[in-house]
């Protein structure tokens, strides 16, 4: 069995819907994964933060606009009466729903169900496609046996006990449809994966039932060895480690999210990243296996701060350093990168929002600087120090970028570089000049 999962880009139209169809109607035995088609959960959210904001008559606006764009949906999609009617009475039931929540008090846990309700709509007009064009499908919800433990994690013996349940009681099928981004908490309360969304739920899925092989569909051909946004003539990497692909997209590869590969990595299931729009191209296969000796893929991750702590007193004294680090523990904010000297210790954090608690902890132990508009470069593949030359290489591309700081022995797969935001395209050029050409 393969899982399959689909962004909201790959079902964003009734054109798209259609292309998905036939990729997946191969009598191939296999879950599909979907998220809400694009823009809707932007939609989803906004009628959540007016309701938040006691607006009823604004959010029901925006209810009625996503009503017609759907039933808009609805008139392309289907070609059969019949089907068309029952998925309109089946939006029509979702959104008077939605139009509930405008008529009592609203609490935060409403929000998680009204984004719920984004997946939910594109899983069941999916299988009313399928089912119109005559595939045997099965919909199995998410909310049966999707579900994060009580520290928010997910709960990976429920989903393996509850997912075989379900599956089991559905039997005879080879194509099965479900939702991604949503699950329940310990509670049993309505909620999302938040990191990682779609991806992570099909990754869980893949690794809780040993899958064949996991496939991530998306709009572009696989992970690139440097951003295409910013480097002419990018190419597509055909095999990377699990660990390469964690570092690159936790530094900014946007096709993947870095935790969503985790389950697959300890389970052994291959993860493969392909094109919704090209769907021959062969794309991205991440393994466990490592290619020796070969530099990667180069990722850039923006809006980045350091601190710089200086304190020539108490740098050297016992304990110092995780009185700095306590500080991040407790304003839940993750450092990216660490460099030391003999009076000071400089970081960087990409989360801003309790900057100033922050920094107010910090004065307690020395002299603080803060840099803003900063941008880590990293380079990804196999770094290891038997990997002789490569950071020369590496050293050369920024002969004329100034560097903040630099990251180097924490990974045997990545260095990292930081630079000023405004150094970004010319950094990224240039290692891909030195490394790739």
């Amino acid at each position: 069995m393969k899982v399959m999962k689909f962004g909201g880009t790959s079902v964003g139209s009734p054109k798209r819907i259609k292309e998905v169809a036939q990729l997946i109607s191969d009598n191939e035995s296999k879950i599909v994964v979907l998220s809400a088609m694009s823009g809707t959960t932007n939609s989803l959210v906004e009628i959540s933060d007016y309701l938040r904001k006691r607006n009823p008559e604004a959010a029901n606006n925006i209810i009625n606009a996503l009503r017609t764009k759907y039933l808009g949906h609805v008139r392309e999609l289907y070609s059969t009466e019949e089907m068309a009617e029952r998925t309109r009475d089946f939006l029509e039931d979702e959104f008077m729903y939605l139009h509930s929540f405008a008529n009592r008090n609203f609490v935060d846990s409403d929000e998680k169900v009204i984004l719920a309700q984004g997946e939910i709509i594109s899983t069941n007009m999916m299988t009313n496609y399928l089912r119109e064009q005559g595939v045997k499908v099965c919909l199995i919800s998410a909310l049966d046996f999707m579900r994060t433990n009580i520290e928010g994690e997910p709960d990976l013996n429920y989903i393996r006990e509850h997912l075989q349940e379900t599956l089991s009681t559905h039997p005879g099928y080879d194509l099965y449809i479900t939702q991604g981004f949503i699950c329940r908490n310990h509670t049993g309360a309505v909620d999302n994966l938040q990191r990682g969304g779609s991806d992570y739920t099909a990754s869980l899925i893949g690794a809780v039932l040993r899958c064949e092989e996991i496939q991530i569909w998306t709009d572009i051909d696989g992970m690139h060895n440097n951003d295409p946004r910013f480097v002419e003539n990018t190419t597509p990497l055909r095999q990377l480690n699990f660990e390469e692909a964690a570092e690159l997209a936790y530094f900014g590869a946007k096709i993947l999210h870095p935790t969503c590969v985790q389950p697959a990595r300890f389970a052994g299931v291959p993860v493969r990243l392909l094109n919704t729009m090209d769907p021959k191209v062969p794309g991205t296969i991440i393994n466990n296996e490592m290619q020796s000796g070969k530099i990667k893929a180069v990722a850039a991750k923006d809006n980045i701060t350091v601190i710089k702590i200086v304190s020539s007193r108490m740098l050297l004294a016992t304990g110092f350093m995780r009185k700095i680090f306590e500080i991040f523990e407790t304003y839940n904010t993750s450092v990216d990168m660490v460099t030391t000297s003999e009076v000071g210790v400089s970081l960087s954090i990409d989360n801003t929002s309790r900057l100033a608690a922050i920094l107010d902890e910090l004065k307690k132990y020395g002299t603080v600087e803060v840099d803003e508009g900063m941008c880590i470069i990293c380079v990804v593949g196999d770094l290891s120090w038997h990997n002789v030359g490569f950071e020369s290489k590496v050293a050369e591309a920024f002969a004329e970028i100034p560097v903040r700081m630099i990251s180097y022995g924490g990974s045997n797969h990545n260095i990292s570089f930081l630079v000023k935001e405004t150094d970004k395209k010319a950094a990224l050029q240039s290692l891909s000049n030195k490394l790739f050409s």
